[in-house]
């Protein structure tokens, strides 16, 4: 599976209407339904949209006849088997009806040229585990943690004797990473998977 790397725009005119399409990655639905209600032109005729993250998607056709719009732009996106993408394509009517299947060609299209035109970038499939570490231990678990690909550490906060960690582990690395954590501090890591249930 694969995301955008960031925001791209693609605009074209069909028949005097003007299309401009504007495709985002997204971490959640809430992320999704903020830039739609940014992004929307009020003096357009029509903000049509599409986000797929994960199993969810929803789309909306934005006063255009029903499965015209939303469904080829989400249509679009799970051509190119994207995730966590929401697509935005805007109309400003030209005076020239389209038909349906114009409109069904319009939205997805300029959707798919817009998705085209990104540059994407593979999901990684990661785990959000957290970690408390004594301060004589956090360099060297640290220097570990940076040679495991695709790995980030989200969040540090420091207490009296030494710092927690939120991890977000590739799944596939997961197992490997937490023996490391184990094997390098001979078992006093603090490993779970909710901050609160970390204590010394």
């Amino acid at each position: 599976m694969f995301t955008l790397s960031q925001r791209e725009e693609f605009e074209q005119e069909i028949k005097r209407s003007r299309f401009l399409a504007i495709a985002l990655p997204v971490a959640d639905e809430d992320a999704a339904k903020e830039f739609i209600s940014r992004e929307s032109y009020s003096d357009a005729n029509h903000n049509c949209w599409a986000w797929r993250i994960g199993q969810n998607y929803r789309f909306n056709d934005d006063g255009e006849p029903s499965g015209t719009a939303g469904k080829p732009i989400l249509q679009a996106i799970d051509g190119l088997e994207l995730d966590n993408v929401v697509v935005l394509v805007t109309r400003w009517f030209g005076g020239t009806l389209l038909g349906s299947g114009g409109l069904i060609r319009a939205y997805g299209g300029t959707a798919a040229l817009c998705l085209r035109a990104a540059e994407l970038i593979e999901l990684i499939p990661t785990e959000t585990i957290y970690i408390r570490t004594h301060f004589s231990e956090l360099a060297l678990i640290k220097a570990r943690l940076a040679a495991t690909e695709h790995l980030t550490i989200s969040s540090e906060a420091f207490h009296n004797t030494g710092a927690d960690l939120r991890l977000e582990i590739p799944v596939a690395h997961k197992e490997n990473v937490l023996r490391m954590l184990t094997d390098v501090t001979a078992g006093r890591v603090q490993i779970a998977d909710k901050a609160e249930d970390l204590s010394f």
